[in-house]
């Protein structure tokens, strides 16, 4: 069989951790920018910047940031160094719906293919982001090791990739009233009360909020409890934690879940910068495979609300 590399961009926020136990050896930088004039490549690590000094500009309603994907040329380069040493490709973006990074990863493999012909190379479009799509990537990592080729992983990912749900909460309600997503006045009176929105994908890799829980005790419990009604033959898969600077709660969470669920196996990462300039900080989310997403996420707006009354007392 032929060799092949599977290449994700930097927005999978899998941790050295993660690529180590799952064998991931490369993935495709971005950029983000800064609106003091700062720069800088995006990677998954906090070498370039802090996590600290990353999250606490973020906070800053004065500082705006905006990413970018690799460039066009970028993308060429990498696909044609691959190619040329006489592999194929699989390459993995975040959502088409969120980022233009699959089209611009397309075009580098259409412009590529026409110079090495007999490589293969395949552009898939996760329709997800961050953690969710880092577990697709860790999926076919392992679906490698495992000794499977690329067209089957890719099949695999392209039936599979639907079924990767999230749940968890965001404490940070200023950074999402900034965004537009709710009223200034609305995220403080939510920040007071002590209200933490929760939300899994929508088809597109989007979340969609599905409830709003008090406190941040109950918000984890909830997940746990949706976990347990959404992950189908949990015992046979992992659980991905990402959290944008809010380790202890992940922490807090990753020991619940290995206690009450007992999964395969149970990581936890930062969501890097790439990421989490659109994310904000405050976000604690679990990922984890069950049943395709719903259209609406109607099932999972019902799913939700059995796992908050399951909670309660």
């Amino acid at each position: 069989m032929k060799p092949f590399v599977i290449l994700s961009d930097v927005t999978c926020d899998l941790s050295r951790e993660i690529r180590e136990a799952f064998g991931v050896s490369d993935y495709v930088h971005g950029y983000v920018h800064f609106s003091n004039g700062r720069d800088f490549k995006t990677a998954l690590d906090w070498d370039t910047i802090s996590r600290e000094e990353f999250y606490r500009a973020l906070s800053n309603k004065q500082m705006k940031m905006s990413t970018a994907p690799a460039s066009p040329e970028e993308y060429y380069e990498i696909f044609r160094k691959y190619a040329e040493d006489g592999y194929d490709i699989l390459s993995m973006s975040i959502s088409s719906k969120i980022s233009s990074t699959y089209q611009v990863a397309a075009k580098a493999a259409a412009r590529v293919k026409e110079e090495f012909p007999e490589a293969d190379i395949y552009a898939l479009d996760s329709l997800r982001m961050s953690g969710s799509f880092g577990l697709l990537t860790a999926y076919a990592h392992e679906l490698q090791k495992e000794g499977k080729s690329m067209r089957q992983i890719v099949e695999w990912l392209e039936e599979n990739k639907h079924r990767v749900h999230q749940m968890g909460p965001i404490d940070d309600l200023m950074f999402v009233a900034r965004r537009g997503r709710i009223s200034t006045g609305k995220a403080i009176m939510g920040s007071f009360a002590g209200v933490k929105p929760m939300g899994d994908c929508s088809r597109d890799g989007y979340v969609t909020v599905l409830a709003k829980v008090k406190g941040m005790k109950k918000a984890l419990s909830a997940t746990v409890a949706y976990i347990r009604e959404t992950a189908e033959n949990l015992e046979d898969q992992y659980v991905f934690i990402m959290h944008s600077n809010r380790e202890t709660y992940a922490n807090t969470l990753k020991e619940k879940i290995e206690a009450e669920l007992h999964p395969k196996g149970v990581y936890v990462s930062d969501v890097f910068s790439a990421s989490g300039t659109n994310i904000g900080p405050g976000m604690v989310g679990a990922y984890f495979l069950g049943a395709p997403i719903s259209e609406d996420n109607e099932k999972e707006k019902e799913t939700i609300v059995r796992a908050m009354e399951s909670c309660r007392g």
